[in-house]
């Protein structure tokens, strides 16, 4: 079993991937950053802090429930589904395999937990 932890999700130093993910950047000059908070024992289930900066970035999810903690972006998926606008205390739920088209209009940082 692990220990329970608390951290203050606005105030954490997130890690600027290197190299960036394979997005399609459709503009902008978008940067990702994470923090990793766990992983499942058997290494489907991550927890964690994603950021995003300004841009347009097209992708193929993941099955994802996340919770936007500052900033801004609008989703819009491929199959025609109602695009997502979201925003600070806002919680979305991604189905694996959705491709999607973020437009992040201010730097998004959310928590996120994802099946991979």
């Amino acid at each position: 079993m692990r220990s329970p932890f608390a951290v203050r999700v606005s105030e954490l130093t997130l890690t600027p991937l290197d190299p960036q993910p394979d997005h399609d950047v459709v503009a902008g000059d978008p940067v990702v950053s994470l923090l990793e908070l766990s992983t499942s024992d058997d290494g489907r289930v991550e927890r964690g802090v994603w950021q995003i900066t300004p841009g347009v970035v097209r992708d193929v999810e993941a099955d994802e429930l996340f919770v936007v903690i500052s900033g801004s972006a609008t989703i819009e998926f491929d199959d025609g589904a109602p695009a997502l606008d979201v925003g600070p205390g806002d919680a979305a739920i991604l189905p694996a395999g959705a491709r999607t088209t973020w437009t992040i209009h201010e730097t998004l940082r959310k928590v996120y937990q994802a099946t991979v």
